[in-house]
């Protein structure tokens, strides 16, 4: 801690409030102007900034519970469903019950200060909860957690270079979501073609040459799996919706032999059909020999008719795809999704010049994102540790 600093509880700097939610059956209190914040609001913000909310409540729900309008710079803490969602408050708003809400005294605690050693603190905070049924954090709890406390002025310095540290790291997460749309603009502008109108469609079941699942437990027992060997591939190779290198599970040699039926080779299209259903990756061309479980479906394509790029592209992005799979949206978790349905699901198939030109260019946005991907995943380790020291007087 810095020697400046003093150690104080956030109970003697803040105002802690609680929320409420007004009658939901109530319609007059609900529709209004009052911004209305819940847990679930601050679990996708991507920044530490709330300015608006999905519901909002009216001048009677307000008076109708004991919930309080925050002003604006106040820090919300959620306090249960879950514990440490974390944000400022850009204009004023009223939160449910679900939150502990920290109005710092101006003259003694900076907002962002406090942001940002709770967030650093996150964890630590989360193991305060208590409950039976869900974990909560109580106000008591709250008031008596104790922070290190510099002047305003450093407070200031702090929160200054981890907010300028934080909107680089936000960048690089910003560039990785445009590559992702970028490959989205570039399939769907293939079928605004007059010409793509006239492509022939096929079910999955004639464009490959096999489609297989792998083995059952009778012919696979955990106990089986070995330090080093064949590898076999599972949800977690897939789940991403490009292939990773994850979950190290190996058989031997021969084991090997009495499930070569089920080896998954380079350019195989691999899909999800337990767990989470419909991720879907295609294997690398310099992956080594593997076999693949009885939760995943794996195409070996027919390439002088489509290529497993275009047919990954087609399975992720395709809105007619997508409407057959029943989900409206990349990413989504398929319900109920078997071989059945995957062998019958029928796709437009443009000619092969255009899938290989589509392929290079999603291969090149590809390599590109995993380049971002790795390097967002060290932004975010040294920020976590530019934090930690920032908020603990080390800067």
């Amino acid at each position: 801690m810095n020697a400046a600093s003093t150690l104080v509880a956030l109970g003697e700097v803040c105002d802690i409030i609680s929320g409420a939610t007004p009658k939901t059956t109530e319609s007059a209190f609900w529709g209004g102007e009052t911004l209305w914040a819940t847990p679930a609001d601050l679990s996708h913000l991507g920044s530490a900034y709330i300015s608006d909310t999905p519901r909002k409540i009216t001048d009677l729900g307000l008076a109708s519970c004991a919930a309080t309008v925050l002003p604006k710079n106040s820090v919300l803490l959620s306090s249960r469903a879950p514990i440490g969602h974390i944000a400022i408050n850009t204009v004023p708003m009223a939160t449910n019950q679900g939150f502990k809400s920290l109005i710092p005294h101006k003259n003694k605690l900076d907002s962002k200060y406090l942001y940002h050693w709770l967030d650093a603190n996150r964890a630590r905070i989360q193991s305060l909860g208590n409950g039976a049924t869900f974990k909560e954090i109580t106000k008591a709890t709250v008031s008596g957690i104790v922070l290190p406390l510099p002047s305003l002025d450093e407070q200031r310095r702090i929160a200054g270079i981890l907010d300028r540290a934080d909107a680089l790291r936000q960048k690089r997460k910003k560039a990785t979501d445009l590559l992702d749309s970028l490959t989205q603009s570039i399939f769907l502008e293939m079928f605004e073609d007059s010409a793509a109108a006239a492509w022939p469609r096929f079910e999955v079941n004639e464009l490959a040459s096999d489609i297989r699942t792998g083995p059952f437990g009778s012919q696979l027992l955990h106990s089986e799996f070995v330090g080093d060997g064949i590898a076999v591939l599972g949800i977690d190779n897939a789940v991403a919706n490009t292939f990773r290198n994850a979950g190290r599970r190996f058989i031997t040699e021969q084991k090997y032999r009495s499930l070569q039926r089920y080896t998954v080779r380079p350019g195989d299209v691999l899909i999800t059909i337990m767990g989470t259903c419909g991720r879907c990756a295609v294997v690398p061309p310099d992956f080594p020999i593997a076999i693949n479980t009885k939760h995943l479906c794996c195409i070996t394509l027919k390439r002088e008719k489509i290529l497993p790029e275009y047919l990954h592209a087609c399975f992720l992005r395709h809105p007619d795809v997508l409407r057959q799979l029943g989900v409206q949206t990349k990413g989504a978790v398929m319900p109920g999704l078997n071989m059945g349905i995957i062998k019958s699901l029928v796709i437009p198939v443009p000619p092969l010049n255009l899938q290989r030109k589509l392929a290079a260019l999603f291969n090149t946005i590809v390599a590109h994102a995993r380049r971002t991907a790795e390097a967002a995943l060290i932004s975010d380790s040294l920020f976590a540790s530019l934090q930690h020291r920032a908020v603990s007087g080390q800067l």
